[in-house]
């Protein structure tokens, strides 16, 4: 009855429209703002949708354990977490396999955009905390990092933008909701690459797809990238203006004059007055 009733669910309408109002090639509403956490070398804050993200990244630091290091390049170390309170029903803390598997896709495709080479024997961090999910977390999760060692000033060949793109209903669409990823027919494909060279960083498949429908989807992919590129950049912008503009306004404030030392604790009319004869020496 429960597969019937999922069937009945017209997830894009005749008019092109989809569950959540969005066209087939809407993507989601993304904010994102650079330099949040005061204490990381870098640091972003993502909302893709429902999905909120924070992104840190320490780094490059003292390669630790020392045996896990490389005399040839920086080891880049990817940590995905989801809160506990993320997700409706409670999450259990513990790392389960999807976030360790996420964990391990994610710092391979930011790998592949930071210049490693120039850091051997050292260790980049990036620790990436979902505090509200729905789907599509993976790629708001890389979006966010790319934004963060960008702002940790890591030399990069590119940032790494991310979108997904998937199937329900029978139709091609871009950025699935929670409720398109469970659709019966549901196929979910998270992509990432470095947008000037459009090098694929990043791509899975779950689900199958012929090759008209994989040509369909790749073109909304395409499209999507370039706006996903266009906030990132905007977000590290802004950050550096308001970095500017704080620096300015430092120092347009005059500095405080110190009093004298002659005469300082003393008032005008309180100075010592030249003595006549007729004052006792």
């Amino acid at each position: 009855m429960a597969k019937s009733k999922e069937s009945a669910v017209t997830y894009v309408d005749s008019k092109g429209k989809r569950l959540d109002g969005r066209k087939i090639d809407e993507l989601r509403p993304i904010k994102i703002q650079a330099g949040v956490i005061a204490r990381a070398d870098g640091s972003a804050y993502l909302e893709w949708g429902q999905n909120k993200v924070f992104a840190a990244v320490y780094g490059p630091r003292e390669c630790l354990p020392k045996h896990t290091s490389s005399p040839y390049k920086a080891v880049v170390k990817f940590e995905y977490r989801m809160a506990t309170f993320s997700v409706p029903d409670r999450k259990n803390p513990k790392p389960g396999r999807r976030e360790i598997e996420i964990s391990k896709v994610c710092g391979e495709a930011l790998e592949r955009a930071i210049f490693v080479e120039r850091f051997p024997n050292t260790q980049i961090n990036i620790t990436v905390e979902v505090v509200d999910s729905n789907a599509g977390t993976r790629i708001a999760s890389l979006t966010a990092a790319a934004v963060a060692l960008a702002d940790a000033g890591i030399p990069m060949r590119d940032l790494v933008t991310g979108v997904s793109v998937g199937k329900a209903g029978g139709k091609i669409i871009l950025d699935l909701s929670k409720d398109e990823e469970d659709a019966p027919d549901a196929v979910d494909i998270p992509v990432a690459m470095l947008p000037n060279s459009k090098e694929i960083v990043l791509l899975q498949l779950d689900g199958v797809l012929s090759r008209k429908e994989w040509d369909e989807a790749y073109k909304l992919v395409e499209a999507s990238i370039a706006k996903v590129y266009e906030l990132q950049k905007e977000a590290l912008k802004a950050k550096y203006a308001n970095s500017a503009r704080e620096e300015g306004e430092k120092e347009k404030v005059p500095k405080e004059q110190k009093p004298s030392k002659e005469g300082a604790d003393v008032k005008p009319d309180e100075k010592e007055k030249p003595r006549g004869k007729g004052v006792a020496e």
